[in-house]
């Protein structure tokens, strides 16, 4: 089954008092199954912040976070963990590859804490890998790929534990132009040819314009929703 979000007047405050910074605002939005959302806004505009309340990482000040029909916000530690096991994939900026282990190598180590064997664990990194276009670089250490290497084998780990929901921030950030869109088009095609949902924090307006639709984030708000021009 396709992937269903529901953000409901969603708040994130820092502090109190004086001191209180209110990061999110009251911020509403579904998405529709398969779907691929961009999130951009100037820095400090609360958009990681918001992917990381709906991955779970962040528990919300208010507001609920709905998937599949299932609340995450208000979710026990332990259930959080499983959301985040077996429903979330996660590509960060920084790729957060292990350093001495090899492209294949970082992809077993989330399979490693999920339910996966490691025959199917094996059959799996060997097929994402060479979807991405990495088959014949995955006995490379990580120190020995590229940035745009990296950043695809860091979509492969994303997507090992089958999540459905993988998002994605600032995936382009240390990349130039040509390698980012490679990068972000890798993404968006896994994720569409595996229907589940897809949100990216982005800076780059070329980046975000190849989604399916288009968040713009002010001050903590939603102030813009519109269609990527170029989603097909």
């Amino acid at each position: 089954m396709a992937t269903t979000l529901a953000v409901q007047d969603l708040e994130k405050t820092y502090g109190s008092g004086e001191d209180a910074v209110r990061a999110v605002r009251h911020v509403s939005f579904e998405t529709a199954p398969g779907e691929f959302v961009a999130l951009v806004g100037p820095s400090g505009s609360g958009k990681t912040t918001l992917l990381a309340m709906i991955g779970g990482l962040l528990a919300p000040t208010g507001g609920r976070i709905v998937v599949n029909g299932s609340e995450v916000g208000g979710a026990a530690k332990r259930d959080l963990a499983k959301y985040r096991r077996e429903m979330v994939g996660f590509v960060f900026q920084a790729n957060n590859l292990l350093p001495f282990l090899t492209a294949r190598e970082n992809l077993l180590v989330p399979a490693a804490l999920g339910s996966l064997d490691k025959r199917d664990a094996n059959a799996r990194a060997g097929r994402l890998l060479e979807e991405l276009g990495l088959e014949k670089r995955r006995n490379a250490l990580a120190t020995q790929l590229s940035g745009g290497e990296r950043q695809r084998v860091a979509i492969a780990r994303a997507l090992m534990n089958d999540p459905r929901l993988v998002l994605v921030d600032e995936p382009t950030a240390s990349l130039d132009s040509a390698r980012g869109r490679q990068v972000v088009e890798s993404l968006i095609r896994e994720v569409r040819a595996r229907d589940v949902l897809g949100i990216m924090v982005t800076h780059d307006m070329a980046m975000a314009e190849l989604a399916d639709r288009v968040l713009e984030m002010h001050d903590g708000e939603i102030r813009e929703h519109r269609a990527g021009k170029l989603a097909t």
